[in-house]
């Protein structure tokens, strides 16, 4: 059973006007109440996300010391390896049972934005990892960008109102792995209890349990996507930007029951940032009388970088 809404891109990418709309009302909905779709019909082909599981779970699997090799502490963990325990949720101390590596932006040098992104960083031991990883980013995005276009007419925008903050947005493609569990976690899970940053995350791989979405009431629900969907869910820059119209729902990754316990888990989020001039004040046809504005004015880069700092991943 599915506890989440499941929708059909390849409506929306339709010819039909009525299709499109269905697929704009569905999506707008969901995030309006849960915060969280299932999505079919994306960019991703399936041999491409076999071939980066497969590739993660080589990197993921080689030496520490060598892992470590591709571990820059000088740009906030914008690229490259972060090891165990390094991030963790807001407004806790302990450390997320996992690791992680990412992949930014790839951008001209001609691009505006090109001396604000750091380069991705090449593994040398898996010539393969990063040639996937960057087909896997940029379909990520381009399926991103139709979901913002969709949401975008939900908000009564121009449909394409969200594409110059996204097409070259500092997105971060993070794929995770959670080792074994090998001793009883001290108030530690797999992620805990969180909102995302971002606009909206796109996520390969939420098959089985583990990911749970906190609903109205407080109760936490399983959030199960069948193989061929993406799990879709907002993040606080569209909340805010939305006056929290559309909802940034607070998600975690529980530990697995304890026979489990020496099986890893991986999973590969996507996280659609805009660029870091795009402005994130509350828009004008949010804000009424019933719903008067909730946040402060702030720029992208700005609300990302207090977030690094009270993630842990840049010291100040």
């Amino acid at each position: 059973m599915q506890n989440i809404p499941s929708v059909d891109l390849r409506d929306f990418l339709s010819n039909d006007p009525e299709r499109k709309q269905k697929f704009v009302n569905e999506i707008g909905a969901a995030f309006e109440d849960i915060g969280f779709v299932a999505l079919k019909g994306h960019f991703l082909d399936q041999n491409l996300v076999e071939e980066l599981y497969s590739e993660i779970r080589n990197f993921f699997q080689l030496p520490l010391e060598t892992k470590q090799k591709y571990e820059d502490l000088t740009i906030g963990g914008q690229r490259g390896y972060i090891s165990f325990g390094k991030e963790h949720a807001k407004g806790r101390k302990e450390g997320d049972l996992k690791e992680f590596w990412h992949f930014g932006q790839y951008v001209d040098d001609s691009s505006k934005y090109a001396s604000e992104y750091p380069k991705n960083i090449e593994v040398e031991e898996l010539p393969r990892f990063n040639v996937a990883g960057k087909e896997a980013y940029q379909m990520l995005e381009k399926t991103g960008i139709y979901v913002l276009r969709a949401l975008a007419l939900r908000l009564g925008l121009d449909e394409f109102y969200f594409d110059k903050y996204a097409e070259e947005g500092n997105s971060i493609l993070r794929p995770i792995h959670y080792p074994p569990i090998t001793s009883e976690p001290a108030n530690a899970i797999r992620a805990a209890a969180h909102g995302d940053i971002n606009l909206i995350t796109l996520l390969m791989g939420a098959q089985g349990k583990g990911l749970q979405v906190q609903n109205h009431d407080g109760e936490w629900i399983d959030a199960i996507a069948q193989p061929d969907e993406l799990v879709i869910n907002v993040g606080d820059m569209l909340s805010r930007h939305t006056n929290n119209k559309l909802k940034s729902t607070i998600h975690q990754v529980v530990n697995p029951p304890r026979e489990l316990w020496g099986t890893s888990r991986y999973s590969i989020p996507f996280f659609m940032h805009p660029v870091s001039d795009m402005k994130l004040n509350c828009l004008e046809n949010c804000i009424d009388a019933e719903h008067p504005k909730q946040f402060e004015d702030i720029t992208a880069g700005d609300f990302l970088y207090e977030r690094l700092v009270e993630l842990g991943l840049i010291k100040k």
